[in-house]
């Protein structure tokens, strides 16, 4: 390669090729072009005449320097001119290429895939086999071979980042442990991030010593190009904290910090800074209560990764809350009130609603009801008034939380504002019902909210309000007493929670007001606030097996490497909720929500004890280098462009020459007699050429769609989903032949508005929201498939859309196909021929799982004599073609969900059963197999 600053050449040698121009100079100096044509006048016309030279000497300079620059232009194309070239790579043996693919590489991905195509377009043109592996854990990682460029460019282009820490020990471990680099010296060259992790000297030096005499590159990004990471915020004074980090501790550094509310707006953002010398910076949030709890997430602006992206949940929300009393001893002794006690457990973790004072109980509640309250505290109110009553229920139901404390007040009787019916008066040492000693806690039931919560061995209760013995009183109490006795009861009421603590929140009934458990109690018990039920809502009627099913929170929703939330991997799992908080990000469990779609848990990435460092200096590097920035361009094309347009300027400037528009007149009618006729054959031939261009394409197209049965699809137009259903088709087409007797060949992609469909048994058609609308006469030839045997099935792919979104694959489905003279459709029945084709089948899953199969309605009793009573309209939305999909080696090109490899089984069955349904007919629906079908279903 010869390279000339940001100009080089693949094939300098080519350029040899200049070396012929003087030639050319030399040979078109001497050939003068055609004369010019002059037509003889008539004698009377020579008059005055001037003599004019009929043949001239040689060619115009500027017609020469032109041609020159021509075949320069050639010379210069097949030299294969490269602008910004990627950096060579020394050596001519096999190249290794190493990527940092976690989540720090996700912020400039887009400059190490500029990185990986030159390095791998440079070993393509030496003819180099090339490995390209990423140091992100994988699941199901892949086999590490060297492979042609081709291959390795195109894995490089189907890498993407992790939403987790690389494990580069393991991958070295691997790398050392294989035989695919034993004993071969090979180029390497490690893509990082820039960041330690711990391990980076250590991976350096045993991958340089796995390189041995190929040497190691090294490719960083700039200092002030790494990636940052957003640590979860700190709740302090009403306003909320979102720490920065950052690796290296080098110059000034500023940005900001979006607040994203659930419905995708920005709610708010806060800038930070980075002083010279700081690793942290803070953007602080200052927010109504309001605008708090619609965050749902925080990122850093222009930082797309998922280190930078910070998952709000419910512990995160600040709730409003008031406190009503019963008592009147807050101002005269404040220690010895509920308020007190109450107000220093919640003050840190909600919004405390105050109210003016000397008004009565029932002022109070009016005045703390009439605006958007989340949690109510009743201490020591024993009856409250009919109308504060219907208020409060009111509330309640409408999904409020009522936390109520007992006291004196309440033991002598209640309003029915409590979960579970009390016993007048209350138990007390030296009283009728007493104990000899103070009772301890008991350890919390897994049902409970407070479960997992330690409960410390010197909190202690003298005396509590208690409760009617009844068959459900054990299923609606929280804690309780050593001797079994309920201590924390609730229940349900419509949308909302009434909770009790059947001891006062002062310490004259107990010290568990001054112990760290209080408020921990507190905190879990304010977090079912605005309608969210608990993680472990122990409410009545709920059975220890319900509690037991939600020891595993289950995901919900996960961020990718970019950081952007979307459906759950294959791959990940469900993460007990002991182990939750301290659960390592791995492909099993990557960052997102987990739990229940109504109260989903965060488990981000970044955790409050994260530091970033930079990579320290390692020995065993033979190159640095930092990235590129701007990706490889091959000039080649756009030289023989030029060198084209040129051609046709060369033309025309010969024809000038030769006198074509020598005047007006003479232009009109050279152009009618020569030129017009010329371009008249042209257009002819070129039609005539098209013509049978398209004549012979269909016939092309006809004899490779007839000399074998295939499968087909509907090409859409969308790059990314026709790719997917040709993978797809392939990989039912390989099932096929594996499990049944039709051998189909390889399939085919369709135009409906140009290509014949008679050829084809089933098409599959998935929806995109780019497919234009049909028009009469292909909407005409659909329906003329269908009514002669033809069966369709049309996938919208829209069961996998997130929760609340449009479905754009049905509005397509709609749009294209609402004047089409289709059958009544209805879900395919229990008995229908679909489910027991092949295999024997109750549901019908593709990528996603539930979405509902349609077929066409009533062909048991009507028939269709032209299809063999088979539907002509199957219509699913699963996304079939991604779960069948699968590359020449037979590996799954995308992750099924929720139901991993099972369910991707269940869809290659359903493809086999669609297929022997559309080309058998109905009979399995004979009767004479309904006996074998019985036994096999085992009724």
């Amino acid at each position: 390669m010869l390279q000339l600053g940001p100009l080089a050449f693949a094939s300098p040698w080519m350029l040899l090729g200049l070396a012929a121009l003087p030639a050319i100079w030399w040979l078109l100096r001497i050939s003068p072009p055609l004369p010019k044509r002059v037509r003889f006048p008539a004698i009377r016309l020579l008059v005055g005449l001037a003599r004019e030279e009929e043949t001239p000497a040689h060619t115009p300079f500027w017609l020469l320097l032109l041609r020159l620059l021509i075949a320069a232009l050639i010379v210069f194309a097949l030299a294969e001119p490269l602008w910004n070239p990627a950096p060579r790579i020394a050596g001519s043996g096999p190249l290794l290429i190493v990527t940092d693919n976690g989540w720090a590489a996700a912020a400039h991905w887009s400059e190490r895939r500029t990185a990986m195509d030159g390095l791998i377009a440079e070993a393509r043109r030496a003819d180099r086999p090339v490995l390209v592996v990423g140091t992100a854990p994988e699941a199901n990682a892949p086999e590490l071979n060297f492979e042609a460029a081709d291959d390795a460019a195109a894995r490089a282009r189907a890498m993407l980042p992790n939403p987790i820490e690389p494990d580069r020990i393991a991958l070295i471990e691997k790398l050392e442990g294989g035989t695919t680099l034993a004993s071969r010296n090979v180029q390497t060259v490690w893509i990082s991030d820039g960041l330690d992790y711990g391990a980076a000297a250590q991976f350096g030096e045993r991958l340089s010593a796995l390189a041995g005499a190929g040497g190691l590159t090294l490719v960083e990004p700039k200092p002030m190009a790494r990636a940052l990471a957003l640590l979860p915020p700190e709740d302090g004074g009403g306003a909320l904290t979102a720490t920065v980090v950052r690796a290296l501790a080098g110059g000034a550094r500023e940005g900001s910090v979006r607040a994203i509310g659930s419905e995708g707006g920005v709610v708010s953002e806060a800038p930070f800074q980075f002083a010279g010398g700081d690793t942290r910076a803070a953007a602080i949030f200052e927010l109504p209560l309001e605008l708090r709890n619609r965050v749902a997430r925080l990122e850093i602006s222009g930082e797309a990764s998922a280190g930078a992206v910070v998952l709000a949940d419910e512990r995160w929300r600040r709730r409003s809350l008031g406190i009503v009393s019963g008592a009147g001893a807050e101002e005269a002794q404040p220690l010895l009130s509920d308020v007190y006690y109450l107000r220093r457990a919640l003050a840190p973790y909600v919004e405390l609603r105050e109210t003016g004072s000397g008004r009565n109980t029932s002022e109070t509640i009016e005045e703390l009801l009439a605006s958007p309250l989340s949690v109510l505290v009743l201490a020591d109110i024993g009856n409250l008034g009919e109308d504060d009553i219907a208020r409060v229920r009111e509330w309640v139901e409408a999904g409020g939380l009522l936390i109520r404390f007992a006291g004196p007040r309440l033991a002598e009787g209640s309003d029915d504002l409590v979960p579970v019916p009390l016993r007048s008066g209350g138990r007390a040492l030296g009283g009728a019902l007493s104990w000899s000693t103070p009772q301890n806690l008991a350890a919390f039931e897994e049902g409970s909210p407070f479960f997992g919560l330690e409960v410390p061995s010197d909190v202690t209760v003298s005396r509590q309000v208690l409760a009617e013995p009844a068959p459900d009183l054990a299923a609606a109490t929280w804690a309780r007493l050593s001797d079994g006795t309920p201590l924390v009861t609730a229940a349900r009421r419509g949308n909302g929670t009434v909770i009790l603590f059947h001891v006062t929140a002062n310490r004259d009934w107990s010290n568990l007001p001054i112990s760290g458990l209080f408020v921990e109690m507190l905190r879990r018990s304010v977090a079912l606030s605005q309608g969210t039920p608990a993680a472990g809502e122990g409410a009545a009627g709920e059975s220890g097996a319900a509690a037991r099913e939600r020891e595993l929170l289950y995901p919900v929703a996960t961020l990718d490497g970019f950081g952007r939330l979307g459906t759950p991997p294959a791959t990940a799992t469900a993460i007990s909720a002991e182990q939750f908080g301290s659960a390592e990000r791995s492909p099993r469990h990557p960052p997102g929500l987990y739990g229940t779609a109504a109260n989903p848990q965060a488990l981000n990435l970044a955790t409050p004890s994260l530091e970033l460092k930079a990579m320290p200096e390692m020995s065993g590097i033979a190159e640095r280098r930092n990235f590129a920035g701007n990706a490889e361009l091959r000039l080649a094309a756009f030289a023989f462009a030029i060198a084209l347009l040129l051609v046709i300027l060369d033309t025309v400037a010969a024809l000038w020459v030769t006198g074509l528009f020598e005047t007006e007149k003479i232009r009109r009618v050279r152009f009618g007699t020569r030129i017009a006729p010329v371009i008249l054959a042209a257009l002819f031939v070129l039609s005539a050429f098209d013509a049978r261009a398209q004549d012979r394409n269909a016939d092309r197209f006809a004899l490779q769609a007839s000399l074998e049965t295939r499968l087909a699809y509907v090409i859409t137009g969308d790059r990314e989903i026709d790719e997917t259903s040709a993978a797809g088709l392939a990989g039912l087409s390989q099932v096929l032949r594996a499990r049944t007797a039709f051998e189909p060949g390889e399939p085919m992609g369709v135009d409906v508005t140009r290509d014949e469909l008679a050829f084809f048994p089933v098409l599959y058609w998935p929806m995109s929201e780019g497919q234009q609308t049909l028009s009469p006469e292909v909407l005409g030839k659909i329906n003329a498939y269908m009514k002669n045997g033809g069966t369709i099935l049309f996938d919208t792919r829209d069961q996998g859309s997130a929760i609340g979104a449009a479905a754009p694959g049905t509005e397509t489905l709609r749009r294209l196909l609402g004047r089409l003279d289709l059958p009544p459709i209805e879900p395919v029945p229990a008995d229908h021929v679909l489910t027991k084709s092949f295999y024997l089948m109750h549901s019908f899953p593709g990528r996603w799982q539930g979405g509902q199969v349609w077929v066409e309605a009533s062909l048991a009793d009507a028939g269709n004599p032209a299809n063999d009573g088979v539907s002509t309209i199957v219509v699913g939305s699963n996304d079939y073609a991604a779960a069948w999909a699968r590359d020449a080696r037979g590996r799954p090109l995308y992750p099924v969900s929720p139901g991993g490899e099972r369910q991707r089984e269940m869809a290659d069955r359903f493809g086999v059963n669609l297929v022997i349904y559309a080309l058998t007919g109905n009979y399995k629906a004979d009767q004479v197999h309904v006996p074998a079908l019985l036994e096999r279903l085992g009724q």
